[in-house]
């Protein structure tokens, strides 16, 4: 591995860098931020500030780009589903926020439409809520809902994925739940871009929105953003900052450093002048130039498919029955094997590889093309 490739600071820590051909996964890092978001950090690391009040400027531009009432910089999109949970359960209730996560109130449930289940929703269980399924796994009507929502009932969440079903959809969902003075809580962490997700949803009736701040826009990769209703907002600010509690509230453990907080508005303001069809060609010419160097072969097809979600432009590799080579599975652990090793997706009953070009580093496109075909063959 050239020193190119390879960073004293990471020789020192013994690690190797990788080639991320996996998208903004917080596995490899996210994203790579940009000069002037770094900068902006060393900036802000040379002075004291009242993070209070760091955090409500940064909150003005948050809800001024968000086109929300308010807005907060948090510890990752996790800790923002945290503590949007938190928030529709305490309000700020000072009692309240001091019990969790054992709420003395009975109104802390939270619905959720089957099909939405996901390895990320245990964190609006951390903050002493408790998930209640409507729907089944692959169908859901508003009667569903209408079934499930009760005084018990805190706020309704809803997973925003590519990978997910859509279920009601954002504005069916907000309808139903406003119904009943419930707030739509929104999990939308790998959603950017496009830049009009960052109001879109606000839009159609969500009352509280998570993103990451560490994958498309670019930002610190332990930063997130939450946006919404300035009541909720303000509650989930209260279980987060607790200088003048007694003790700790829950949010204690997600604190957010001045640099990460200026690191975040930095590179969400660069997200947002961003000429972002500039960069979506960028992406398709390297999953393009996969395409054309990786040859087919009898039951190896590979196409370059573009999705409007956060994968960006991807070349995609599906296997049928007349394949004769190692299965997708074993040329992954290949490419993970190479110098540097080369991480890329999958998915699909068909055992499909996908290379998603969001994070590929000038060349490297043609080091991953040359290496499958080296293992194809």
């Amino acid at each position: 591995m050239s020193n190119i490739l390879w960073p004293e600071i990471y020789k020192k820590l013994g690690v190797k860098p990788v080639i991320n051909a996996r998208s903004w996964v917080t596995h490899l890092g996210g994203s790579l931020m940009p000069r002037e978001v770094l900068s902006a950090m060393e900036e802000a690391s040379k002075s004291f500030v009242d993070i209070v009040e760091l955090h409500k400027s940064a909150g003005k531009i948050i809800s001024k780009i968000c086109k929300s009432e308010s807005g907060l910089v948090t510890a990752g999109c996790a800790a923002a589903q945290v503590l949007m949970s938190a928030g529709c359960i305490t309000g700020t209730d000072k009692k309240l926020i001091s019990e969790l996560p054992n709420p003395s109130t009975h109104k802390k449930e939270i619905l959720i439409f089957k099909g939405q289940r996901n390895h990320y929703d245990k964190n609006f269980e951390m903050s002493g809520a408790v998930l209640k399924e409507f729907g089944d796994e692959s169908d859901v009507s508003p009667k569903d809902l209408y079934q499930k929502i009760d005084e018990k009932t805190c706020a309704v969440a809803f997973a925003m994925s590519p990978f997910l079903s859509t279920g009601l959809g954002v504005l069916e969902t907000a309808k139903i739940a406003h119904e009943f003075n419930v707030p739509l809580i929104i999990d939308a962490s790998a959603v950017l871009p496009p830049v009009e997700n960052l109001y879109r949803f606000i839009d159609q009736g969500a009352d509280l929105i998570a993103f990451s701040g560490g994958k498309g826009i670019r930002g610190p990769q332990d930063t997130g953003i939450l946006a919404g209703n300035k009541d909720l907002v303000d509650a989930a600010f209260e279980n987060m900052i607790c200088f003048d509690s007694p003790k700790a509230t829950i949010g204690r453990s997600m604190k957010v450093s001045k640099e990460g907080i200026v690191g975040l508005v930095t590179a969400l303001e660069m997200f947002i002048d961003s000429d972002q069809d500039a960069i979506w060609d960028s992406w398709r010419q390297k999953a393009q130039f996969i395409v054309e160097h990786v040859s087919s072969r009898a039951g190896l097809t590979i196409k370059l498919e573009e999705n409007e979600d956060r994968q960006g432009p991807q070349a995609v590799l599906y296997f049928d029955n007349m394949w004769k080579g190692l299965n997708s599975e074993e040329i992954r652990e290949s490419l993970l094997d190479n110098d540097p090793s080369i991480y890329v997706g999958a998915g699909g009953v068909s055992g499909e590889i996908n290379i998603v070009v969001v994070n590929l580093q000038d060349g490297e496109e043609k080091i991953i093309s040359d290496k499958l075909n080296e293992i194809l063959n």
